[in-house]
């Protein structure tokens, strides 16, 4: 019998992962990949680019962008283990492509313009609030670079079976 929870028509590409590696990878409450592949609709991701995960958890998002894009990525978390990133991204056989680095989003060591897109899942209302943060991320960004922030939130209001807000 075939798992399908994690199969949406709307994520085609994230449909093909196996259900149990995504929920054994999810840091949070929205499944990762649906995240990114709703994200990456929206961005000109093409092979060989250099891009930031940002906060990526453990690194699902990484090692989905570079196994459906063919981008290099580097896959950056101040909570998650590094060593346990490593291993899940070897697993995945994607260590040519993801580089698993353990860094607080507020002190990057990149250098300038080095990165053809930048991307936050679910993470940027972790380091983000400084209201000079962004000016400080874009200078990690080339010239024409893609900075693409998604978080998970409700799209509409959820009602119990009594008709009335669930809290």
């Amino acid at each position: 019998m075939t798992d399908t929870r994690l199969v949406l028509s709307e994520f085609p590409l994230s449909s093909k992962y196996n259900p149990e590696w995504i929920t054994a990878g999810v840091s949070g409450g929205a499944n990762p990949l649906w995240m990114t592949e709703w994200l990456a609709s929206s961005l000109d991701l093409r092979h060989g680019m250099r891009i930031l995960d940002l906060g990526c958890g453990r690194a699902l998002s990484s090692i989905f962008l570079h196994r459906e894009f063919g981008v290099q990525v580097w896959a950056t978390d101040l909570w998650f283990s590094v060593t346990e990133n490593l291993q899940r991204i070897q697993d995945a056989g994607v260590g040519n492509g993801v580089l698993p680095l353990h860094a607080d989003a507020r002190f990057l060591p990149f250098a300038n313009e080095f990165f053809d897109a930048i991307i936050s899942i679910d993470s940027f209302i972790y380091y983000g609030t400084d209201d000079l943060y962004l000016n400080a991320l874009a200078r990690f960004l080339k010239p024409g670079g893609q900075l693409a922030i998604a978080g998970a939130g409700l799209v509409a209001e959820t009602l119990g079976a009594d008709g009335h807000r669930e809290y």
